[in-house]
C-alpha cells in the first residue's frame, strides 16, 4: 500500500504545456478516479505516475519518498491498460504467471500466486485457454489479474473497459469494485471520460481541466456541491440544466443550475415551455422543454411520461436545490449570496 504525494506537478511536450501544476494527495488504499474531457492531461498524469513520461518540474512521491528518477520497475506499481496486451500464444495462465517468472519467482509460488487471482476474478476455468478463446471482458480480467499477481502498492487503470460493450463494461466495474474491496489495502489510480464508472467506483473523483485540477471530491460531493460550472456540467447524467438572463437575475447571480431530477411538470409552474422531445427509458423519462434559452431544458420524470412533443406546459425548480454561479462560472454559496442581498 502506498500514498501518493504530488507537488506542483508539471508536464511538458516540446513548448506544449499539458500538465500545468497538479498538486494532492493519494491516499493509502483509496480507489481514486481522474476524469476529464479528452485532452484535459488524465492518461498523461497517469503516466506520470507510472514514470512512463517523464515530469518537467514538481516531484511525485510513494509514502513521502520521491520517485521522479525511479525506473517504473521499482515503483511497486502494476498497471492495466485500455488494450488487453496479452501474448496471444500463451495460456491464461501463461499471460498471468509471466512477470513472476522474468522476477525469478518458482513454479510453486507463480501457481498459488495465480491460482489466488484467478479465483478471485473468476478466471479458474479458463487458466488453460488461449486469449482468442475468451470474450472481451475475460481478456481484461485476465490482464487485470496479471497486475494482481504482482502484488503492487499502487494499482494504475487507464480506460480499461473503453474497448467493451456496454454489459461488459457494467459486469467488469463490479468485478473491479468487489476487488478494490478484497484488496483495500492497494492504492487504485483509474483513469476514465465515463462519469458512470467514476460515481460508481471512486472514494474520490479528481476533475481535471486543460491540465489543472479543478475540484477533488467524493462522487456525492461533487454531484451535489460542484464549485463550477464545469464540475456541474462534467459529473451526471444527463448533466445540470443551466439558465442565465432573466431566470438568473431574480436570484441575483449570473447563472443558475438545476438538476433534471429537481424540475417539476406541475399546473402552477415558475416557467413556462414548449415539449420538443420525450425519452422514455421505462422506469424514467427524460422531458426537453423549450423556455426560450440557450437550449431546451432536461425534466426527469418517474415511469412513462404522457408528454409529447408540442405540449405547452409549466416547470418549478424544486426548492433548496438551485446552484448559483457567478460570470466566471465558479459556484456561490448561500452566505455569499445573503451578502450581496
Amino acid at each position: 500500500m502506498a500514498k501518493l504525494q504530488l507537488n506542483d506537478v508539471r508536464k511538458s511536450f516540446g513548448a506544449v504545456e499539458v500538465i500545468k501544476g497538479v498538486t494532492m494527495e493519494i491516499r493509502t488504499g483509496e480507489f481514486m478516479v481522474f476524469v476529464g474531457p479528452s485532452g484535459c492531461g488524465k492518461s498523461t498524469l497517469l503516466r506520470l505516475i507510472a514514470g512512463l513520461e517523464e515530469i518537467t518540474s514538481g516531484t511525485l512521491a510513494f509514502d513521502d519518498q520521491i520517485v521522479n528518477n525511479l525506473v517504473p520497475s521499482k515503483r511497486g506499481i502494476a498497471m492495466v491498460f485500455q488494450s488487453y496486451a496479452l501474448y496471444p500464444h500463451m495460456t491464461v495462465f501463461e499471460n498471468m504467471s509471466f512477470g513472476l517468472q522474468l522476477a525469478g519467482a518458482d513454479k510453486r509460488e507463480r501457481r498459488r500466486r495465480v491460482d489466488a487471482a484467478a479465483e478471485m476474478l473468476q478466471l479458474t476455468p479458463y487458466l488453460e485457454r488461449l486469449p482468442r478463446q475468451l470474450s472481451g471482458g475475460q481478456r481484461q480480467r485476465v490482464a487485470i489479474g496479471r497486475a494482481i499477481v504482482r502484488d503492487p502498492k499502487v494499482f494504475l487503470f487507464d480506460e480499461p473497459l473503453s474497448n467493451l460493450d456496454a454489459a461488459l463494461r457494467v459486469a467488469t466495474r463490479i468485478e473491479i469494485a468487489k476487488l478494490h474491496r478484497s484488496m483495500h489495502n492497494t492504492t487504485m489510480v483509474y483513469v476514465t471520460h465515463d462519469q458512470v464508472e467514476a460515481m460508481t467506483l471512486a472514494d474520490r473523483i479528481c476533475v481535471l481541466r486543460d491540465g489543472l485540477v479543478e475540484q477533488i471530491g467524493t462522487p456525492l460531493e461533487l454531484y451535489k456541491k460542484p464549485k463550477s460550472i464545469f464540475v456541474a456540467g462534467f459529473i451526471g447524467s444527463p448533466k445540470m440544466n443551466f439558465l442565465s438572463g432573466r431566470f438568473s437575475h431574480v436570484h441575483n447571480v449570473h447563472t443558475i443550475g438545476i438538476r433534471a431530477e429537481h424540475l417539476e411538470i406541475a399546473g402552477r409552474g415558475e416557467w413556462s415551455g414548449t415539449v420538443v422531445h420525450s425519452e422514455m427509458l421505462g422506469s424514467d423519462s427524460y422531458i426537453y422543454v423549450d423556455l426560450g434559452a440557450s437550449e431546451p431544458l432536461i425534466v426527469r420524470e418517474n415511469g412513462t411520461s404522457r408528454h409529447r412533443p408540442g405540449e405547452v406546459v409549466r416547470i418549478s425548480p424544486t426548492a433548496g436545490h438551485i446552484h448559483h454561479f457567478d460570470a466566471e462560472g465558479r459556484a456561490i454559496d448561500s452566505v455569499e449570496l445573503r451578502g450581496v442581498a
